[in-house]
């Protein structure tokens, strides 16, 4: 499985629509859409699906998983459920077919629609480790009955990884996907960890992070790591949204990055991202309308190699 930062073809958008949970903000929603389209489509091209019958636009979960082997690219098409059966996903869970048999997406079609994985769980480093965590793998509703071994192994064979590493601590107030690893730990070049860090209504970060501090690299070297500020709370009805600085996105030649209007804090995940990424453009977007839906920049993209 390639790493996020190595080139790209495309990007997929599934794109917000009145019959979606964002109708009640449908402008705001778009708004972000279409600027994480114009930046996308500067760089590379956009695959937005706008045609095909949708319950959502998370398309980090829907979208297909590429692997290369061989030089041939694979399109792994895994079933969705709505992150344990929390919410209606029939439709989401019929797009990857779609797109592959419209040529849209082009690529060795794989299915996998016994086993449930959605594309934020998982981070590859493209030499062979994948990371993740056991809060979303072996969560209820996703694949029982089967182990963590089971799961793990495969994960090898259709991911062509030598090693899985498991976090077990972590997770958002106002999360719904069980703990993605897309909100807590991304792999980034040279060996480099960003994650979240811990505050006072997140203190099992700090179980997180001295778990990091432990692990090692296939060379049995530890692991460059650099801490992202957690933004300040921002509520909506009284509710904590998940609001992470993790959840950016990276494309050819560019990091879009999660801004919160806290520009202290925002500024500060930005300087630290672009410690991992000093070669690539920053872009901040706001992404106060996406979190009310509980997700965020990542969570609305799928690359494709």
């Amino acid at each position: 499985m390639p790493a996020e930062w190595e080139r790209q073809k495309a990007v997929q958008l599934t794109w917000p629509h009145k019959d979606t949970d964002w109708a009640p903000m449908l402008s705001d929603i778009t708004k972000v859409y279409e600027q994480m389209a114009r930046e996308i489509s500067r760089r590379e091209e956009l695959i937005k699906v706008d045609f095909i019958p949708t319950n959502d636009t998370w398309a980090r979960d829907h979208g297909f998983i590429t692997v290369e082997e061989d030089g041939q690219i694979i399109l792994l098409d895994f079933k969705f459920n709505g992150w344990g059966e929390k919410f209606p996903a029939e439709l989401d869970n019929a797009i990857n077919r779609q797109l592959y048999e419209r040529g849209i997406v082009k690529g060795d079609y794989e299915p996998h629609l016994d086993f449930v994985l959605e594309g934020g769980s998982i981070e590859s480093d493209g030499r062979g480790t994948i990371f993740t965590t056991t809060g979303c793998l072996l969560a209820p509703h996703r694949n029982q009955p089967l182990t963590q071994q089971q799961i793990e192994d495969r994960l090898k064979a259709w991911l062509g990884a030598e090693r899985i590493v498991w976090i077990n601590h972590g997770g958002l107030i106002g999360d719904d996907t069980d703990g993605h690893i897309d909100t807590l730990v991304r792999v980034c070049p040279n060996d480099t960890l960003l994650y979240s860090g811990a505050d006072d209504e997140h203190p099992d970060l700090l179980l997180m992070e001295q778990e990091l501090q432990q692990l090692r690299t296939m060379d049995g070297r530890p692991y460059r790591l650099l801490r992202l500020p957690m933004p300040r709370p921002i509520y909506d009805e009284g509710d904590r949204l998940p609001a992470t600085y993790a959840n950016y996105l990276v494309i050819n030649g560019a990091v879009l990055v999660p801004t919160y209007n806290q520009p202290d804090l925002d500024a500060e995940a930005m300087r630290i991202i672009g410690e991992a990424y000093p070669d690539r453009e920053l872009v901040g977007i706001d992404c106060r309308p996406v979190i009310r839906q509980h997700g965020s920049l990542h969570c609305c993209t799928m690359q494709y190699y």
